[in-house]
């Protein structure tokens, strides 16, 4: 197993990434902001997210003072909305029951919202070189190919021997910073040589170990989960707007899109009139656009876009609770905290269509 550690550090400090921006630091505040934004995201669509919140939070006090609005605006359009709400969450709880430093214990961060073991053993290990196995994405991709592991990796039992191989195969010991090259390069080398599709393998350290390269399995490991049809659901995405400004609403705080701003939505097209009402609106024109589809991970939603002249006619009626609707500018959804393919359907509008706008 030594030979399995010894490999992997070597190769990562000659090939692996060492200029990244939350590289090189021992700041935890930092890693950790890094190692939220990187689950199910790549590097390079992290990196300007990255650099616009610490701007707007250098320090963790900051992003916990802050109002969850302001954080999700921030990261609207990086998707995963609830990685944005424990993010919040956890800064909040540094602050108030460990003084605004990380604890150092891999054990106790990963009691903290949106921590899990492995993003807690990451931390730990990049910010006070504590040695710990982590077992993100990547890593699973690695450990089954190069040892030959059958069996979805998220199954139960498979990820618990999965574990039990990640713990076996960290450096005896932490030399010269060994488990920070370690846990980067087994990282960098998923990302990489160890891709998805088409993986490098005449470049791999590990080319002459791996069992799905001797056996030509690449394309088989890891075991892709057993598929099963996700749900349709569909809904009428109202685009209401008098001109020059636009009806938002803001979503409960759990649940999809939890928190977020969004379009207004209805089942039936015959409670337009109804739904309108309750905005304070009147209908003056109205346009059906093609539906599109968006996939969650639980479910595949299909959305129709119905765009609303209106003239407003009174009050919003819907002010309450967590879902309290707004009028924003239309020159202000570009920035505004909403999901990317509500935010694209706005952009590719631009404004209400010509029929619409007068």
């Amino acid at each position: 197993m030594s030979d399995f550690s010894d490999r992997l550090i070597a190769w990562q400090r000659r090939h692996g990434r060492h200029d990244l921006p939350w590289q090189n630091t021992r700041d935890a505040y930092r890693i950790w902001l890094s190692e939220i934004m990187l689950q199910q995201t790549q590097v390079a669509t992290v990196i300007p997210y990255y650099g616009r919140f610490l701007e707007a939070f250098p320090i963790i006090a900051d992003l916990a003072a802050a109002p969850l609005e302001r954080v999700l605006e921030l990261w609207a359009g990086l998707g995963y909305y609830a990685r944005a709400r424990n993010l919040h969450a956890c800064a909040v709880a540094v602050v108030r029951d460990h003084g605004g430093a990380f604890p150092r214990d891999p054990a106790q961060i990963a009691e903290l919202p949106g921590i899990g073991r492995s993003t807690a053993a990451a931390i730990a290990a990049f910010a006070y070189g504590h040695r710990g196995a982590i077992l993100d994405g990547n890593v699973k991709r690695v450990l089954t190919r190069c040892f030959g592991v059958a069996g979805f990796p998220g199954a139960p039992k498979v990820e618990k021997g999965l574990w039990q191989l990640a713990d076996s195969l960290l450096p005896a010991c932490n030399e010269s910073g060994e488990i920070e090259a370690y846990t980067q390069g087994i990282m960098d080398l998923g990302a990489s040589l160890c891709a998805r599709r088409r993986p490098t393998c005449a470049l791999c350290p590990m080319h002459d170990i791996c069992v799905a390269r001797r056996e030509g399995r690449q394309d088989e490991l890891p075991e892709a989960k057993p598929s099963k049809a996700l749900p349709e659901r569909h809904t009428i995405c109202l685009v209401i707007s008098d001109g020059p400004q636009l009806l938002v609403e803001r979503r409960p705080p759990t649940g999809i899109w939890g928190g977020l701003l969004a379009l207004p939505e209805i089942d039936d097209a015959a409670r337009l009139d109804e739904t309108l009402a309750r905005y304070g609106c009147r209908l003056e024109k109205q346009q059906t656009l093609a539906p599109f589809p968006h996939t969650f991970s639980h479910f595949r939603l299909h959305i129709t876009p119905l765009l609303c002249r209106v003239s407003r006619s009174g009050r919003l009626a819907a002010d309450s609770g967590d879902s309290a609707a707004s009028w924003i500018d239309w020159r202000d959804t570009a920035s505004a905290a909403l999901p990317a393919p509500l935010r694209k359907l706005l952009r590719d509008l631009d404004g209400l269509p010509p029929g619409l706008a007068a």
